[in-house]
Formats: structure tokens, sequence, C-alpha cells
């Protein structure tokens, strides 16, 4: 693990939309853009799986992972392959920003997927009964979340009028152990009122991008790293 949080970042874009009509990779742009311009030695890894999406886990996958390495047959590491490139990506990382639109109140299946490769026994998590009722253990650490949404209703937020039906929210916070990530070092963006098309919706939006921008500047300060001087 580096000194300076943030130094690597991994991008993942899960929305099924590709072009200009995805509010999440519009964001995300914003984030990483201020980011890399206050920290321009900052390197970018960039994981689409909205646009390519990895193969769920099954039988054969959940097999594979369970068996010793040791022990692996050769179509079982051939098996793996993807997981482990994924997993490395995320073990590589100081910053991950998720971009997860959301679709039937959850992630999108293609970020799903994406979970379910990362969280491997013996890779980012650890099982041993003898801890009793909580034997999972994570193995990574000290990284960073950046969750950047977006809503076709409103009132998602804890107390709002659909918060019982966010399970999007749920599921990256249920699961950011996983990739080392505290509950403390989880921040989140969102945009609402996308299907209503109106004025809350512009200003939810120009919300966000603000917000996208300050975190940028907050987490380049808080990180160690040192943010370019800007003019103006």
């Amino acid at each position: 693990m580096r000194d300076s949080i943030g130094t690597n970042v991994l991008h993942i874009n899960s929305s099924a939309r590709t072009g200009e009509r995805s509010l999440t990779r519009a964001l995300g742009a914003t984030f990483l853009n201020a980011y890399r311009e206050l920290a321009p030695e900052t390197k970018i890894v960039s994981r689409d799986v909205g646009a390519d999406p990895v193969a769920p886990i099954d039988e054969g996958w959940i097999a594979a992972a369970f068996t010793p390495p040791a022990e692996r047959s050769e179509v079982m590491r051939a098996r793996l392959r993807l997981s482990d490139e994924l997993i490395d990506e995320l073990v590589d990382a100081d910053l991950i920003v998720i971009g997860a639109p959301m679709y039937n109140y959850g992630p999108p299946a293609s970020l799903k997927g994406w979970i379910d490769q990362v969280a491997r026994i013996g890779r980012t998590f650890s099982f041993d009964l003898s801890r009793g009722d909580f034997p999972i253990e994570p193995i990574l650490k000290d990284k960073k979340l950046v969750i950047l949404s977006s809503r076709g209703e409103f009132g998602f937020e804890p107390g709002g009028l659909r918060a019982a039906s966010n399970a999007l929210d749920v599921a990256l916070t249920s699961c950011a152990h996983y990739w080392g990530v505290a509950p403390q070092d989880i921040y989140k963006i969102t945009i609402e009122y996308q299907e209503f098309k109106d004025e809350r919706h512009r200003r939810s939006l120009k919300r966000a991008h603000q917000q996208a921008a300050e975190l940028a500047l907050k987490l380049t300060s808080s990180s160690g790293l040192r943010p370019t001087a800007r003019c103006g």
C-alpha cells in the first residue's frame, strides 16, 4: 500500500448507456477530470462493465475459488483468470470510483457481476469459523470509495419516502469491506429526479457535478497529494 491515498484510481462504469445519455458516466468524468487536474501524477485504471459485462459466477467458478490454489486444475485456473485480473486491479487501487445508476431500485446486473468476481475467499477475504458468528475478515484495507449514482425517482436517502426501496446503496456499502473500504471512507454523490426531467432534476444534476469537483479537491488534499496551483 502506498503512503498517498489516491495515487492509483480504479474507475468502474456500470451504466448500460454508453453515450452522452449516461448521467453517471458524465459525473464520473467531472470527478476524474478534477482529480487529475489537482493530482496529475494519478494513475487511473478504467473497467467498463456496462459496455463489456464480466461473466457471472457459476458452479465451476465456485468450485475453483474454493479449491486450494495448489490443487486447482488448469481448467480451474482458467476459470478464475478474469477474477484474478479484476482483483489485481482492485488490489492496486487506493481509490475506487463506481458509476452506479439505480436499476429497479438496485445495482445494474453488470455491477453485481463485478462484485461477485472480486469477492473471493483467499484473495479479498478470509473465512474462519473460529471467529464465531463473524467468520469473514477482509484482507484488503485502507482504500476509499466514491459512489456516483443516478436515480429516476427521489427520496432514497435515509429517512426519505423511498428509503426502504434503496437496494443500491445497501448492496454497495455492504460489500465495501471486501474491497478494503471502511464505512467512514465511503462517499456518495447522487443525481435524482431523472425521469421527471424538471427543474428539480436540473438542480440535482448541477449540484452533483459541483459536489464531484469539491470531493476531488477534498480527497487529493486529505491524501497528502499536493494539488496543482489554479489561477483565477
